[in-house]
């Protein structure tokens, strides 16, 4: 008897699950403006690697905390962010991970480190934030799917426009 239920619950998942991958992320809503208005910051911490062709070439490499506050495990496929101080952008970069970031349920896990991070004011004007300390998250898009398994599977939604202020940002300059 309990192998039956067991069954039929696994049957009735799987074909919840199975529907709902086909649901169109804008039939959800603007999933950005909900959670700005929430103010659920999504990322923790911002580590930025400056080496000293980044003198040359105003572009370094950096990776990010994310924690995921959801009861459901997520895969990150791709983020496009703008960062900067009050309005204006300093950094930008658009990475599509070769393996998704998987974010555990209610967990937080690092990106690991991506390169061509570019610095659209330059090194010079960029070196100045260092004290600061902070960033702020300008417009991030995120290409997640939701419910994965393992990373694998899953929904997939299209987070756009999320902002986020003073996201606390390190700095290891490699000379």
């Amino acid at each position: 008897m309990r192998f039956i239920a067991l069954f039929v619950s696994f049957v009735s998942f799987f074909s919840v699950y199975v529907s709902a991958a086909a649901v169109d992320a804008r039939t959800i809503g603007d999933l950005g403006s909900i959670i700005n208005s929430l103010g659920i910051g999504l990322v923790t911490k911002i580590n930025t690697f400056i080496s000293l062709d980044s003198f040359t070439t105003n572009v370094v490499s950096a990776n990010f905390d994310v924690k995921n506050p959801l009861p459901l495990e997520l895969a990150i496929d791709r983020v496009v962010s703008k960062a900067g101080v009050n309005g204006t952008v300093y950094a930008q970069f658009d990475e599509t991970f070769a393996k998704a970031v998987v974010v555990p349920l209610l967990g937080s896990v690092n990106s690991g480190t991506f390169g061509n991070v570019l610095l659209t004011k330059g090194i010079d004007a960029s070196l100045d934030l260092v004290p600061l300390g902070w960033l702020d998250l300008i417009s991030t898009d995120v290409y997640v799917r939701a419910g994965t398994i393992n990373g694998k599977l899953g929904i997939p939604i299209t987070i756009t426009g999320l902002k986020q202020s003073k996201v606390t940002t390190t700095y290891k300059i490699d000379v």
